[in-house]
Parts: C-alpha cells; structure tokens; sequence
C-alpha cells in the first residue's frame, strides 16, 4: 500500500462518503483508495465545479465535503470555489497533489495560495504518520469549521506506507469516543466554558441598560494545550463578510466546533504539518467533539461546553422582558435551533426573521418575517427597523442583513448569541454578547425571562399574513416585447414547482427574483453561495446541494452570463440523472454593471451580447429545454413537472432588462 491509499482509506474511514473531483495523475490514487473505501466519487468537468459542488453538499448535508484534484493547474482551477468555502467557514477538505520540484511545470507554492483566501494549509509529510496527519486535515476542518487544503507531495504519496496495516483500526483509535447518550465526552484536560458576555452596556443612556441587570464580568478563557508553534494570523476568524453572504464568516455557521482526538494515544506526530510551521502541531483540545456517526457535523455537545453562565442568561432575559418590539434575526449559526428560538419568541412576543443563508428556517410561523436585509419585503423592512431590541442569533449582522446598518435604528438595542466571540464585534457591535451555543442560550433564557407580549398583536399578525411575502406585493407587469418581466416569471415558476424544492442561487443583477419570488419550505431548502459575491457558481451549488438532497427538486436560478461561465456542468447534471430545474434568467449583458454604470453615461460594450440560444446549448447536451418570452410559455415547465422527468429541463427565460435591481445598488456600496 502506498501513501496516497493510506490517506484515501483513512478519510474514507473518517466519514468521507461523498467525494467531489477531476482526477488526473496527482490524485488518481488517493480517489481510487476513496472510493474503495466506501465513498462515492462524483467526477465534475472543471476543479472550479467540483470545490464549489463540495461546499453546497457540506452545507446542505451536514457532512464534511471532500474534493480531489491535480497538482498545479487542477488546484488553481478549483481557487474560486475554493475561496467561497473558505470565506463561507465551510467544512471541506480539498485533497491535492503537490509538484515540490521547482522545475516540474506543475510547481506552485500551493500552500501560498490556500492561506491567500483564508483556508488552511496541510501537507502529508512522512510515509509513516501518513494517516494521523490525514485526519488532522479532517479534524480542522469539522472541528474548526475550516476550508483545509492537503497537499499530498508526488514523491511522499508515492513512497511504500510504513504505518500500521490497519488504516481504519488506527482512524478509530484518533477519533474521540462517543458515549451511548450519543454526545461526546469531553476530554478529561479541557475545562468547562462557560459563556460570557462581551458588552454589558448599551449603546443608550445608563438608565435603559440598567433594565439588564449588574454587569457580569467576563469568564475567564478556557485553558488549552497549547500549540507547540504560536498561532498565525491566518488562523483567526476573518472579521469580515464578502459578498452576499450576510453574515462574517466569523459567525457560527450550521457546522458547530467539533473536538480533537482526545485521550492518551493522541501525540503530536497525529498533527499534521501546518505549511507555516517547521514543526508539527501539538494536540489542542477542542470545545466540543464528534456524534458517533463518521463525519456528521453536529451541535455541540452543550451539556459539556456550551451552557450559558446564570448571570448572562439574566442579563438576555431582562433585555427582553424590558422590551416592547423585539426581533430575532437568525443565521447560518442558528440553522439547527428553530424550536428554542421558536419558543423563545412566543415568550417574548418577538417576532422572527433571518439573514439570506438561513432563509426559510421560520417558514410557517405567523410571524415568520422571512430575510432580513436586501431581500427584505417592505414589511420586513420597517418592523426591522422599528425594533427596539434586535437579538441575532448566530448571526453578526453584516451590511447585506441590515442594509449598511440602516435597518438598525438608532434607538435600537443589539444583542448577539454566537458560538465566537469575534462576531460579536464586528459589523454593528452588540451592545449584549453572549458567547454560546444558540440553541442551548435560548433555552435557558426561556426557562427564566417573564411571559411578554412583545411586538406581536392580531393587526400585525394579519398584516404580516397580508404583506409578508414578496408574491403579495403588487407591481406593474412590464412583460412584453418578447420578454418576461423576472418577477411574473418567478411567481409563475413558485405556483409551478413542487413545495419540496432546494433553489440553489447565482450571482447577478438577476438574483433578488429567485432569493425574494421563490419559496423554500425550510433553511434546508436554500443553497446560497455569495460569500465571495462570484458569478458563475450557481449550476455547481445546485448539484451539490442536489447531492446532498435527493429528496427534493433541485432548482437552479441563474443569469446567462454564469450560465456560460458553468456550461461545462451540464453534461454533469445529465451525466448523474439529476431531475433538476435550471431557470436561466437571459438579459444578454451583465446586468449589474449594465444598470450600475449606464445611468451615468458610460459606453455598455464590454457588457452586453449578442442573443445566444442557450435552449439549442442545454439539447445539445442532452437536457430537455423550454424557452420564456411571455407567461403561457411557462406551460412547458408543467408539460415536464407531469412527465416522466427523465432528463433535467433548462428553462431559458428571456427576460426584461429595463430595471436594475435595488439590492446589487447595496453590494456597490461594499466595493
């Protein structure tokens, strides 16, 4: 056995059952050892497709995603997709080859070019340990939340494996032991954490923050072992979000932190080498550890770890008690709490809305005010807005949730519930902090704040029944001319598609018509790549999310200009039977720039195209296809929802681009 079987053998043995890739010399015997360890290989047509297809499917299934690729020009191919995992904090091991030689035409520094954009640089180093820093790269990435690039050098994974025989044996063994309760002990060395609070004061006058309560002090840190080399500045949170994400990356995402390996037969050669470090890593104890079942992310185990101290449940509590309006706003990092934060609310009488990743989390509740931000309805928007306390719950309320800060008024109050302290800073500070797991924080506040009625009354019950949805809103169809207005087409397409659906989203002026038209029947029904604000991801997102969902219809929504940017993906949704709906908004230009610059007079050359028939592109291919130019035409889509559905349909949309969209106006802002 070689090397690169170990590592392949030894990811599989971790939890790895979905793998993503191309694969060329680099890595054809890494994947080979994957899929004879029990993973399936889904083979994409392009790096960029397989690294974002990995990401959906890690968010979208709770799973780590793994991607496979060639040294060289197959890791640099997968850079964006690569990217927008990392600055999503998505679990995702990208496996690589490694050309060392500085005269191989494959020679890059790689590791350079993963901590460039934020992922985490490992590489395997010694035929014998082989295995211990394979799963290294996989406790990072659950157990940080982490994109992790492992750089396999061709020499190493070359070399005869000098490790024990038994890879899946010794993968146990490093991986924690999990109780029958199902929650993972935590390791005898790593003290308890208790929450703690970041800012006991409001921004507003001494006499309001006194309805909190005494000011707790802060918990002390919990301790650790430390790493035998100082931590990098890479290895912090990155403070910001970029792009249509709408919260930090900083913030909890749905993959709460997972612990290391513990007990005694964990050492520091089980670390894998760090590319900035000329050492291994020792061993650090985690908050938290794995469920039983390999490579499932799971909540935190809060019994251990995440209970929140009485002094910060208090001060959350009185908060809420004292007010009068209150609304949630929830993120990727409450994704898994909607019964605490449910009950929570109806205690409190706040009402319940969320950032884009977590859309549809609330999705039946009467005072479901659906996103926040952008996409917010108008409704939305001014009860946002009137709030006098805004608690967000893994979420750090970044410019695309609270429109640049305008939907926090200036009166308004902020808490914030986040498994990491740093969002609790960033974007607009929150005035209360608790650092803790969302759902274990909301429990504990329901056992202990008063019954309140809060923002909600029956006028505004029927007001949200009556405007809460953007398909309620009226507006002035401007269909005509051989094409459809996106708003006709997309309540047209929402009236169509079945309720199960997952509605995978592109970027581009196009985007607000699926995010804002289209319904989701939870926050597992709504894949949304914007982190990195690329076009072009959207096709990929939808089969890895389709991956990870076979249950439900997958629904791609897409602009013409990443349409032809992903084409290569569609043999790829052929290739796999996926029954999926691509919807191609086709405005023949790079709409966003075509309504940003054109207004002020600029020439649109180098933005806007001839017509292209994208129909003709998706038969080639082998999809069934329909084009949209007014209505009636949508009766093409129910020919295919009542037939057999053998073949995915492509609905090429030619739609009107006489109207820029308002929420593309708020991500020039953030250039």
């Amino acid at each position: 056995m070689i090397v690169a079987e170990a590592v392949g053998r030894a990811l599989a043995a971790c939890g790895a059952g979905t793998v993503f890739g191309v694969v060329g010399s680099g890595n054809f015997h890494v994947t080979n050892a994957l899929v004879a360890g029990g993973a399936r290989f889904v083979a994409a047509r392009h790096e960029g497709g397989a690294a974002t297809m990995a990401d959906a499917y890690a968010r979208m299934s709770g799973h780590a995603g793994v991607v496979t690729v060639h040294q060289g020009p197959g890791l640099t191919n997968a850079m964006t997709g690569l990217t927008e995992a990392a600055k999503s904090r998505t679990p995702v091991i990208v496996v690589a080859g490694e050309a060392t030689e500085a005269q191989s035409n494959f020679h890059i520094d790689q590791a350079a070019l993963a901590l460039a954009v934020g992922a985490v640089a490992l590489r395997v180093t010694s035929a014998g340990a082989a295995v211990e820093q394979a799963v290294e790269a996989y406790r990072v990435a659950v157990g940080e939340r982490r994109t992790v690039l492992l750089n396999l050098p061709l020499d190493v994974q070359a070399a005869v494996y000098e490790g024990p025989d038994d890879v899946e044996g010794l993968v146990a063994g490093l991986l924690p032991v999990v109780p029958p309760s199902g929650l993972p002990s935590a390791p005898a060395t790593a003290p308890r954490q208790e929450p703690s609070v970041s800012a006991a004061t409001f921004r507003e006058a001494s006499a309001q923050a006194s309805a909190f309560g005494e000011a707790p002090s802060a918990s002390a840190p919990d301790s650790r072992e430390a790493p035998s080399v100082s931590a990098p500045a890479f290895r912090e949170a990155p403070a910001q979000a970029s792009g249509f994400g709408e919260e930090s990356p900083a913030s909890a995402p749905a993959f709460p932190a997972q612990a290391s390996h513990s007990g005694e037969g964990s050492s520091a050669q089980a670390s894998a080498f760090r590319e900035e470090s000329s050492a291994f890593r020792e061993e650090s104890v985690q908050a938290s550890a794995f469920r039983g079942e390999p490579g499932r992310m799971a909540a935190p185990a809060g019994a251990e770890v995440a209970v929140p101290a009485g002094s910060e449940v208090a001060a959350l509590a009185a908060a809420l008690e004292s007010a009068a309006r209150p609304v949630f706003i929830a993120g990727r990092g409450a994704r898994q709490a909607r019964r605490e934060l449910e009950d929570l609310a109806e205690r409190t009488g706040a009402l319940l809305a969320t950032s884009a990743v977590a859309k549809g989390l609330f999705r039946g509740s009467p005072w479901d005010l659906d996103v926040s931000g952008g996409f917010a309805t108008p409704l939305t928007a001014e009860l946002v807005r009137e709030a006098d306390l805004v608690v967000a719950w893994g979420c750090a309320l970044n410019m695309w949730t609270t429109r640049h800060g305008a939907l926090i008024g200036a009166r308004a109050r902020v808490a914030k519930v986040d498994l990491d302290a740093a969002a609790l800073k960033t974007h607009v500070p929150a005035d209360l902090g608790v650092v803790g797991d969302v759902a274990e924080v909301a429990r504990a506040v329901t056992a202990q704040v008063a019954q309140s009625a809060g923002y909600r009354t029956a006028e505004l019950a029927a007001r949200i029944g009556a405007e809460g949805r953007w398909q309620a809103m009226p507006y002035e169809d401007e269909s005509g001319g051989g094409r459809i207005d996106p708003r006709t087409l997309t309540i047209g397409l929402d009236e169509l598609l079945p309720a199960e659906r997952i509605v995978s989203i592109d970027s581009g002026n196009f985007m607000g018509y699926p995010s804002m038209f289209l319904d989701v029947p939870d926050e597992g029904g709504f894949c949304f790549t914007q982190a990195f604000q690329s076009v072009g991801l959207g096709l990929a997102t939808a089969i890895g999310a389709a991956v990870a969902r076979p249950d439900r219809l997958p629904v791609a929504a897409l602009g013409d200009g990443g349409t032809l940017m992903g084409l290569a993906e569609l043999e790829t949704v052929v290739r796999l039977g996926l029954p999926m709906v691509i919807v191609v908004y086709d405005d023949e230009a790079y709409g966003a720039e075509v309504h940003h610059f054109g207004p002020h007079g600029h020439p649109l050359g180098t933005v806007t195209f001839p017509p292209a028939d994208l129909a003709a592109i998706a038969r080639g291919h082998g999809l069934a296809a329909v084009t949209v130019t007014a209505p009636e035409d949508l009766a093409g889509v129910a020919d295919w929802l009542n037939g057999p559905r053998d073949r995915p349909l492509l609905v090429h949309a030619k739609v009107t681009g006489e109207r820029g969209s308002w929420w593309l106006e708020e991500a020039f802002k953030g250039h």
